[in-house]
């Protein structure tokens, strides 16, 4: 999880189910306190709790008790005491929810972790590697993330020149998923964030009354994530039946140039 200083730029009314994801404990209590002095908390504080839910769990602690405070505290909770009006005080104990299975992650939080941390989650995933996830996880993911996987025999997997060294020196970090003498390497890059741009149209019907249309949004067709020529597509290896009339990659060949990894797999399966 990405470690965040005091974020003295977001306020309550700022604060989104998405950018609740930069702050951290003591940011969530000065936002309340600011809040309280202008007198905002009492209308909307349901509203409020709802959002920092999502990244926070909140309990509300009702005994003012040292005992109990040293409790939380002793488990990773801040705690902290805030005015809804001139009458009614809350304790709250918060504590930032950890990132550590694949169904931890949201579209909310996905570009707020390190490429290093999803591959992290991915691999506590049963060591399943990229196809054992969900559609619906992958989708979050690629929300955020550049993907690209390839599988190869263990030992051809860090040829020099290969795709492996190519993605490492462009940034991406890797993970490899051993699948019996074959490894699955997932590549996972964050994805610059992107502003879909704006652009103001005019009614042809309106066309010199000096009225403008309403701004449209325009849909940027983003080909950052499309694949590499170079990378390798390989239906799932199951050791026992990949052999060379079923192993497929996408290398281009041309000009007859040879590739070495496109030979045959018969020295492989000879060798077993």
């Amino acid at each position: 999880m990405k470690e965040t200083t005091t974020n003295k730029a977001l306020s309550l009314k700022t604060l989104t189910k998405s950018t609740v994801w930069d702050v951290q404990e003591n940011d969530i209590f000065r936002m309340l306190d600011a809040s309280d002095k202008e007198g905002e908390l009492k209308e909307n504080l349901r509203h409020i709790a709802d959002i920092v839910r999502s990244a926070f769990m909140i309990e509300e602690v009702k005994d003012d008790n040292k005992l109990l405070h040293e409790k939380y505290t002793k488990q990773g909770y801040k705690v902290g005491t805030f005015k809804v009006d001139e009458n009614v005080k809350v304790t709250w104990a918060i504590k930032k929810r950890p990132i550590t299975r694949v169904t931890d992650l949201t579209y909310e939080n996905i570009r707020h972790i390190s490429a290093a941390k999803l591959l992290e989650v991915i691999d506590r995933n049963f060591g399943g590697g990229w196809d054992s996830l969900s559609q619906s996880i992958q989708d979050i993911i690629e929300s955020g993330f550049d993907i690209s996987t390839t599988t190869l025999p263990k030992d051809r997997l860090h040829k020099k020149g290969g795709m492996y060294e190519k993605k490492v020196a462009d940034g991406y970090e890797v993970l490899e998923v051993a699948k019996g003498t074959w490894v699955e390497a997932i590549f996972a890059k964050l994805k610059p964030e992107t502003i879909k741009p704006r652009m103001k149209f005019e009614d042809s019907s309106s066309l010199g009354d000096g009225d403008e249309d309403d701004d449209a949004d325009v849909e940027i067709i983003d080909d950052y994530n499309k694949p590499d020529e170079d990378d390798v597509d390989i239906e799932d290896p199951d050791d026992d039946e990949i052999n060379e009339n079923n192993y497929r990659t996408t290398f281009d060949l041309s000009d007859g140039e040879d590739d070495e990894d496109a030979e045959s797999l018969s020295d492989f399966i000879a060798d077993e």
